[in-house]
């Protein structure tokens, strides 16, 4: 097995995407480094965690974490219908509390 970033989630099947530029802290400061891919994951499935670049990350790295974790659902690699505000992504939120049906439902999810 490939060794992925302490970031990864162990039941999140994907591999590293570059290389360790990030850390995500979650509400009371422990923290992963990780790649910008499983930075992103992880941010997504934390509630008020907060993510930095690590000092040698490339420009722009966490603020490219922080862009996708808000499209992102949590725990995004499980499968199954979402409907409560929890299992979905932020901006997902954001469009059902503004009435946008374009972001607010995706197949297999219970209308709006």
């Amino acid at each position: 097995m490939n060794a992925r970033c302490p970031a990864a989630h162990p039941d999140d099947p994907t591999g590293c995407v570059g290389p360790v530029v990030v850390t995500v802290l979650d509400a009371f400061n422990a923290g992963a480094d990780g790649c910008e891919h499983h930075g992103a994951r992880l941010l997504a499935s934390l509630e008020r965690a907060r993510v930095y670049p690590l000092p040698d990350a490339p420009a722009g790295s966490a603020i490219r974490v922080f862009t996708a974790a808000d499209t992102l659902r949590p725990f995004c690699w499980v499968d199954g219908p979402r409907t409560r505000p929890s299992q979905l992504s932020r901006a997902e939120n954001r469009a059902r509390s503004r009435d946008l049906p374009s972001l607010a439902s995706r197949p297999g999810d219970l209308p709006s």
